[in-house]
């Protein structure tokens, strides 16, 4: 996983989420002497896939750079139920007043990414692709997309900006399919991405005749998931979406589709159950 290029925005999403949390200061933290020093690490209370390291460190590097860190483990690897991830060590007040944000920066991505391994695992040996969307945590895209990468899934657009999705309004406000594709292909940039959403194998058949490159099937069933594949005949990449969960993946990615998007993975995240605690002085 550290082939994985890192989001460039993690100084700054760092530096709000501090800004956040402590405010004016830690009225808390200022119990403790100055000078006091301590040890700490960082425990995991479930089976997971870590991520989010180095929002975790540069938390730290910005409450006080001088705290040591020692990581056992990197993204994208499997953390076992009471694990040590991390040794901290430095002074007591920075290390409590960094514990918080750090810890919900690893927390989320990592429950981010052991959920995307679930969906990856799920379906394994077919030729499903499984995507991400722009259901995310606001603030925290770039993030949630580094971390379904280091969960093995593959990142969809990551905003308005870098792909062209043709959905059903817009399908409406451009009269057809055929004109928004005509549209689509007169804007677009060489080589951007550019989709079109159908609700039914009607509109499927429209799209394929107006030449659409990658099709999205929005919300159908697999009857209808398997007539789309016949359909396509290997005419258009197809992208399964809407209603996925991990009880039915499997069955959607044994028809033959080439992706298929899950908004689960990024927007109904349970943080996985990590804990910082300081290590008792001789």
């Amino acid at each position: 996983m550290s082939a994985l290029k890192l989001p460039e925005d993690i100084t700054d999403t760092v530096r709000r989420a501090l800004e956040e949390d402590i405010g004016p200061g830690d009225r808390t933290a200022m119990l403790i002497p100055v000078d006091t020093q301590a040890e700490a690490e960082v425990i995991t209370r479930s089976a997971a896939v870590l991520c989010g390291s180095a929002w975790f460190d540069e938390v730290f590097r910005q409450v006080d750079n001088r705290i040591l860190l020692r990581w056992n483990v990197r993204d994208g690897d499997s953390i076992q139920t009471g694990q040590t991830l991390c040794v901290l060590r430095g002074a007591a007040r920075a290390l409590l007043t960094g514990e918080r944000t750090a810890l919900n920066f690893l927390q989320l991505l990592s429950g981010t990414a052991t959920q995307t391994r679930k969906y990856v695992e799920a379906v394994r040996e077919t030729r499903a692709v499984v995507l991400d969307t722009r259901k995310t945590v606001p603030g925290l895209r770039r993030a949630q997309k580094y971390a379904v990468a280091c969960g093995g899934g593959t990142n969809h657009r990551l905003g308005l900006y870098d792909a062209i999705l043709i959905k059903e309004n817009h399908i409406a406000a451009a009269g057809s399919i055929a004109e928004a594709l005509r549209a689509a292909r007169a804007s677009a940039p060489k080589g951007m991405i550019l989709e079109i959403e159908v609700e039914n194998l009607a509109q499927l058949r429209e799209a394929l005749d107006a030449g659409a490159d990658r099709i999205l099937l929005d919300n159908f069933n697999i009857e209808q998931l398997n007539t789309a594949v016949r359909e396509a005949g290997g005419r258009a990449k197809l992208e399964a979406s809407g209603g996925i969960s991990l009880s039915n993946i499997r069955a959607i990615a044994e028809t033959g589709v080439d992706f298929i998007s899950v908004g689960d993975i990024t927007k109904n995240v349970s943080a996985v159950d990590l804990s910082l605690r300081f290590r008792h002085r001789d």
